[in-house]
């Protein structure tokens, strides 16, 4: 009877020019978005081109996008785009704060998880570093035969969660030994997801010296194009607000779902969040407060575009009381969740 391979491994020793080959473990990968890596000129546009080169975020015809994107939008963007990471910039790690939050929350779920030894977490960006790539090669050089990758977005689509398992799928085609692989799939109604939501808005209001007339649950937007072809996007975040709203016990006209952060000329998913704060301000309402459960961690878009840029908005249009609560960020109603996604996604493996 032949031996088997793991006896014939505990029996014979390998070769003394046998190559090292570490297995048994299993990997978790943390990918979220992206960032720069400082704020100057050639490092914001280095960012911004391989994000906007990305023919997932950009559907536009490549003959047609190629002269957009390298002659204008590159040319004028960066030093904007830069000027607005500065102001957000934690000059003491020299990065931002998108970096420093996903870092925390690999480290904590490190902890949350260390009671098997057989789990290694680490983190990468989809644009930007750490590249994807780099960290599956880390992760498979510490042993880990098997990994599970998890797109930091509760709600799936094409522009985000599809894009980071492009990305992860090309590397792996450069690997002579793969690594057996999962994604994780959104959370967008996970109750946990909901649950965390809801409590870190009632203690984000519980802080505030005012009591918000209207919150507005704010998502990344998208072309509405993509909607149009198949994207879930728009009803997961529907959906996503739904739930939260009902959670609070609030009625449609107290609890708002708004998209923000759009590009470009052509028409994106409503009602847009800047133009929902003005109409609010014009109407008359005074105290607003803004939530955005599509991003697990803070980052530009919610830092420096709702805390600072709609904050003008609000205020130019005749409010009076803005306030931004964070995101879930590495907080212990955070790491729930995405504790609570993990394990969920590694049984069977641990």
């Amino acid at each position: 009877m032949p031996d088997s391979i793991e006896g014939d491994a505990a029996v014979k020793p390998r070769p003394a020019n046998h190559p090292p080959a570490l297995s048994g473990r299993v990997g978790v990968l943390l990918i979220n978005l992206g960032t720069p890596d400082a704020t100057d000129y050639w490092s914001v546009r280095r960012y911004l081109k391989e994000f906007l080169s990305d023919p997932r975020v950009i559907e536009i015809p490549r003959l047609l996008w190629w002269p957009i994107l390298n002659l204008i939008i590159l040319t004028f963007r960066p030093g904007k785009t830069g000027a607005k990471y500065a102001s957000i910039w934690d000059r003491e790690r020299d990065e931002s704060p998108l970096r420093t939050i996903t870092r925390a929350q690999a480290g904590q779920l490190a902890g949350r998880l260390a009671v098997d030894e057989k789990i290694v977490v680490d983190w990468a960006m989809r644009y930007g570093n750490p590249s994807i790539a780099s960290r599956i090669e880390a992760l498979q050089a510490r042993g880990c035969d098997r990994i599970l990758f998890v797109p930091l977005y509760p709600q799936y689509s094409a522009t985000s969660t599809a894009t980071v398992c492009d990305k992860a799928f090309a590397a792996l085609r450069t690997m002579r030994w793969q690594p057996s692989v999962r994604v994780a799939p959104p959370w967008h109604d996970d109750p946990a997801y909901i649950a965390a939501i809801a409590s870190s808005i009632r203690e984000g209001l519980a802080r505030l010296d005012f009591e918000p007339q209207v919150i507005l649950a704010s998502f990344h937007g998208v072309p509405e194009a993509y909607l149009n072809k198949g994207d879930p996007y728009y009803c997961q975040c529907v959906k996503s607000g739904r739930l939260i709203r009902e959670a609070l016990g609030l009625s449609d006209e107290r609890f708002i779902t708004t998209f923000q952060s759009r590009f470009g000329a052509q028409k994106w998913l409503q009602p847009y969040t800047d133009e929902t704060i003005r109409a609010l301000a014009a109407k008359g309402v005074k105290r607003v407060a803004v939530v955005t459960p599509g991003f697990v961690a803070d980052c530009l878009e919610t830092i420096e575009e709702i805390g600072v840029e709609n904050a003008h908005f609000f205020h130019d249009a005749g409010g009076e009381n803005f306030a931004r609560i964070d995101c879930l960020n590495a907080s212990a109603g955070g790491m729930d969740v995405i504790e609570a996604v993990v394990r969920r996604e590694l049984m069977g493996w641990v």
